[in-house]
């Protein structure tokens, strides 16, 4: 029994040492063996850390409040910089305006320091056309010769200087610069529009002459002494033309005047008149207007580049109402 028990001991010791090694506890046989596992040794509580630093807030930084001023001229300027600016366009102020009537009845005009003087023409009747001072060189357009009689109206004394054209208009189109020297490269459209706004400016009702009173005021009116130019029967004493021109236009005024006083009503530039071009017919007319229609607006007086036989009296031009040539002006009527 005792080897038995010994024989049983010495069997168990493998067991027991591997039982201790595992921590185990074996109880004697005959009692249920339990297992239990070693708590784990306690360990000390973690330190508390100390909380961290407050850290100070940022100091806040000073800016200064930029001026309007200064906002117009860098943040508002520089995002403005990357924008397409408009063209400021200033609108001239207008000119003053004066007028006054002269010891003779004429009517003098002031637009800003311009001034330019409408000569009274008194109404009476008269012959238009080929008359006989023209002899052969009167052209077929300028017949038949007819009757016409005109009411009263006024003429300008010289053609429409380019000073008088910029201070309406604001421009200046004229191919041969000068102040005193008459516009031209102006349409009969142009024309229309320089005259609504010298209307505008001066409360007056300024218009192109008709073509009856252009040759009526070119012959000298009532005081005509029948010259085959307007105031002489010798082109070169009243008219820049071809010859003496020297390629180019003059200043109003240099030459001799008719009898009523108007200038340059032969050569220098074309003036258009009021009416479409149109055939003559033989009947007495009073202040006729011309052909209803047509393609051609009159021209009369010849230029500083045409011949002595475009200069007369009775010449008759045309052109369509958009040319714009350097031998075109205007002369204003009332």
């Amino acid at each position: 029994m005792k080897k038995y028990l010994i024989i049983l001991l010495m069997a168990m010791l493998p067991t027991l040492a591997l039982a201790q090694q595992a921590g185990q506890h074996i109880t004697r046989p005959g009692k249920p063996a339990t297992t239990t596992t070693k708590p784990p040794k306690k360990q000390a509580p973690p330190k508390k850390q100390a909380p961290p630093k407050k850290q100070a807030p940022p100091k806040k930084q000073t800016t200064t409040k930029p001026s309007k001023q200064q906002l117009g001229s860098t943040t508002a300027r520089t995002l403005l910089d990357f924008l397409p600016q408009p063209s400021v366009v200033e609108t001239p102020p207008k000119p003053t305006v004066s007028s006054y009537a002269d010891s003779n009845g004429n009517k003098v005009f002031n637009i800003g320091n311009v001034q330019f003087t409408m000569i009274k023409v008194e109404g009476d009747t008269f012959i238009m056309g080929a008359t006989n001072e023209q002899g052969t060189d009167a052209d077929d357009d300028e017949r038949p010769t007819h009757s016409v009689t005109l009411s009263a109206y006024y003429i300008g004394q010289t053609e429409v200087t380019q000073e008088l054209w910029e201070a309406v208009m604001g421009s200046n189109p004229s191919y041969f610069k000068g102040d005193l020297r008459p516009v031209e490269k102006v349409s009969w459209n142009d024309c229309q529009t320089f005259i609504s706004k010298l209307n505008s400016l001066t409360g007056e009702s300024f218009k192109l002459p008709t073509e009856a009173q252009w040759e009526f005021a070119a012959r000298g009116g009532k005081h005509s002494r029948a010259y085959k130019y307007s105031g002489s029967n010798k082109e070169g004493e009243v008219a820049w033309y071809g010859v003496n021109s020297g390629k180019g236009t003059h200043n109003v005024g240099m030459k001799q005047a008719n009898e009523l006083g108007l200038y340059d009503m032969s050569g220098n530039v074309h003036e258009w008149c009021s009416d479409w071009e149109g055939a003559y017919t033989s009947g007495s007319q009073t202040d006729p207007v011309g052909s209803n229609s047509g393609s051609l607006r009159v021209g009369r007086g010849g230029s500083w580049g045409d011949s002595a036989w475009c200069c007369r009296v009775t010449y008759r031009a045309g052109g369509s109402p958009d040319l714009h040539i350097n031998f075109f002006g205007l002369r204003l009527a009332l």
